[in-house]
């Protein structure tokens, strides 16, 4: 089987989810909008970008997000717990094949109405056949970098929460079988405080083929071990490695929060990386920018969608062209 292709290479279009319950992000609701729709603009790249599918779950977040976004994105409605496609929506295999993975919630975390079908009913939208999986595996545990290899973490795929009558290869099977990802490179655990339980699109990047990038640590950052291991289990499984700057330790309301510059989009005409206020945005961007050449790197704020665990990755899914 074919596997996926690499997140750099060509796309017809990407879904962004759009906040659109407001009991879930209180007084961080507008302030989200206003971060997504940022994003979705840079994405769309004054149509030098592809297409941006800004998805809403009501008819009412759906008027909000026309408003917002003008002609910078088509609304598409279809109901879903929350924002976090990456990890609820398909994974697409080709612009007409995709997989619909069981979703549990983060391993029960957050169950919320919708999120466990929302995958099958955005493939159907786009008129893609998705086939169903009956493993649990969000798109956000994974990175792969289009030749078959994978970078995955030991805390969430092998997290009793999700699979727990699957060994480790029985996983490595699973996703041979239904992806095409023949080499599993296994890191360690993810950031502190990460609800995905250790999710690697927070922690290692393909930024080409047998390239990875991951962070490296400032003196304050509560994950230096954490970027030490991830490091040395790639250079053992024979990657290569790009370092590029933490944010550090970064807080909210004197709380550790799973802040990283990793959760960046690589689109077709810009690279989107999430910036928190830290002394290192402005470095981290150009770090990630000289990686992706013929690309905008592009850094914009995403406090507010932090508050709701994830990033820019996180809340996008790209269809190939």
């Amino acid at each position: 089987m074919t596997p996926p292709p690499a997140e750099w290479a060509p796309h017809a279009a990407v879904w962004i989810g759009f906040p659109s319950h407001p009991e879930l992000w209180l007084d961080d609701l507008h302030a989200a909008r206003d971060e997504v729709v940022a994003f979705a603009r840079a994405v769309h790249a004054e149509g030098r970008g592809e297409k941006v599918l800004l998805v809403a779950a009501d008819a009412e977040a759906a008027i909000a997000a026309q408003r917002q976004a003008g002609d910078v994105a088509e609304i598409v409605v279809a109901a879903f717990g929350d924002i976090w496609l990456r990890d609820s929506g398909p994974i697409l295999l080709s612009r007409r094949k995709a997989r619909a993975f069981r979703f549990n919630g983060w391993g029960g975390k957050y169950d919320l109405p919708d999120d466990d079908t929302v995958a099958l009913r955005l493939a159907e939208s786009r008129g893609v056949a998705a086939e169903e999986c009956d493993w649990v595996l969000e798109g956000g545990a994974i990175d792969g970098d289009g030749t078959g290899t994978v970078v995955t973490t030991e805390q969430c795929l092998l997290n009793r929460n999700r699979n727990p009558g699957m060994s480790r290869d029985q996983v490595e099977a699973r996703l041979a079988a239904d992806l095409g990802l023949t080499n599993v490179v296994w890191l360690g655990n993810g950031l502190l405080n990460d609800h995905t339980d250790g999710h690697v699109d927070n922690l290692a990047r393909f930024v080409a083929p047998g390239r990875v990038a991951i962070p490296e640590a400032e003196d304050n950052d509560p994950n230096w071990r954490v970027y030490q291991d991830a490091r040395a289990r790639a250079e053992a499984a024979g990657l290569e490695v790009v370092l590029v700057p933490s944010p550090g330790r970064v807080l909210r309301d004197e709380d550790i929060v799973p802040a990283s510059y990793m959760n960046f989009y690589i689109g077709n005409a810009a690279v989107v990386v999430p910036i928190y206020g830290a002394a290192n945005d402005d470095a981290a961007v150009a770090a990630i920018g000289a990686l992706f050449p013929g690309r905008e790197a592009v850094g914009l704020r995403a406090d507010h969608i932090l508050t709701g665990g994830g990033s820019f990755h996180c809340i996008s899914q790209q269809v190939p062209a």
